[in-house]
Order: structure tokens, then sequence, then C-alpha cells
């Protein structure tokens, strides 16, 4: 498996992200979106970094639970309830991703959503992770 992480010179440096990641591999693995949820089922985290340190690791065991390390993601998208409040804890949230993920970055995208599936939720995370 390979992933290429592709940051063209003449785009904005990219601080948390790769602008592209070109993969070759023979499993591809559709991560889907993880909230704050514990065992139970229960939103947990009374604010924005600790939910989003959930759902990390949510992500990222659904994904090792697949055979994935982080190294293996190749897409992640981000849906926020409050984008604003996002970028005002993004140092944070980018410590967070490179304790959990390392700093092999795939490509990001934030969305904006009025609200999640389950009310308390601040923050989602789904992604594509490609596999030898």
């Amino acid at each position: 498996m390979s992933l290429e992480r592709v940051n063209p010179a003449e785009l904005s440096p990219p601080t948390g992200f790769s602008h592209a990641v070109v993969a070759t591999g023979r499993r591809l693995v559709f991560l889907a979106g993880q909230t704050a949820l514990d065992g139970s089922g229960k939103v947990v985290g009374d604010t924005l970094p600790e939910q989003f340190e959930r759902a990390l690791a949510n992500l990222l065991a659904a994904l090792a639970a697949s055979g994935g390390t982080p190294a293996d993601l190749a897409r992640v998208t981000v849906y926020a309830v409050d984008v604003a409040a996002y970028r005002d804890h993004a140092p944070e949230l980018g410590r967070i991703w490179r304790r959990l993920a390392g700093r092999d970055f795939p490509a990001m995208a934030v969305i904006g959503a009025v609200r999640l599936w389950d009310e308390r939720a601040w923050v989602e995370l789904d992604g594509i992770a490609v596999l030898d």
C-alpha cells in the first residue's frame, strides 16, 4: 500500500491536512461517521476538544479493527456544528490529532452542520483508508 501526499507549491501551505493523497493498495475501508459516543452509546465530553478526541479515537478504533493504522487514512471529513469554535480550537485539535494519529495527514475538509445525529455531539469524523 502506498499513500503519496501531494502539496503543490502554488497552493497555500497546508496545516494539518494534505491537499491531495494518491492511493494505491488492495483494500478500501470506508469509515462511518464517528462522534464522541462511549461504549454505552452516550455522548461524552463537555468541550469541543474532548469530543473531538473521543470521535477521533472512535474512528481510529474502527480503522484498527479493519486492519488499518492512522497512516492508512487517505481522506477524513470533519462535520462541525460550530465552525468558528472549531477554528478557535484548531491548535489544540491539531495536537490531539498528532498525538493519536501522527503527522501523516490525509486529505481533509471541515464542513459546517446545523446539527448531527446525536444532538449533544458537536463534531463528527468519517474517513476512507487504503490498506494493502
